[in-house]
């Protein structure tokens, strides 16, 4: 009885020390993993301000440099995906909430500008 309760839980040949336990894996390959996602958050960062610089008309006289950035920030992000196996709901959330911060800053700062332009009047 005991024998198979034993060997149930993977205690048999090793198999607790080779992640057959059933638990959550929290050693070094989360922490690498981990690290890959905020790299390429930081890339989807990067490719987020590039592509606001091109909209800029101030960017007008860099423009194919500024394209030709872009183009091979997208060609890293996707052989980084590939590479590391990366899902899309595992970035794409922490992206999302990334670009709504950065874009509620934007708005509130225009607005900002804009009142100071009202009140210089």
């Amino acid at each position: 009885m005991r024998d198979e309760k034993f060997k149930e839980r993977g205690h048999h040949r090793g198999g607790r020390y080779k992640g057959y336990d059933g638990s959550l894996q929290h050693g070094p390959k989360t922490f690498r993993r981990g690290r890959a996602i905020a790299f390429l958050e930081m890339m989807y960062l990067k490719r987020s301000t590039i592509k606001h610089q091109l909209e800029k008309p101030e960017f007008h006289s860099i423009r194919p440099i500024l394209i030709g950035e872009l183009k091979a920030i997208d060609m890293v992000i996707n052989q980084f995906i590939q590479l590391f196996d990366i899902h899309e709901g595992e970035v794409t959330e922490a992206v999302y909430h990334k670009n709504e911060e950065t874009e509620t800053s934007r708005s509130d700062q225009n607005e900002e500008g804009m009142e100071n332009d009202e009140t210089n009047e």
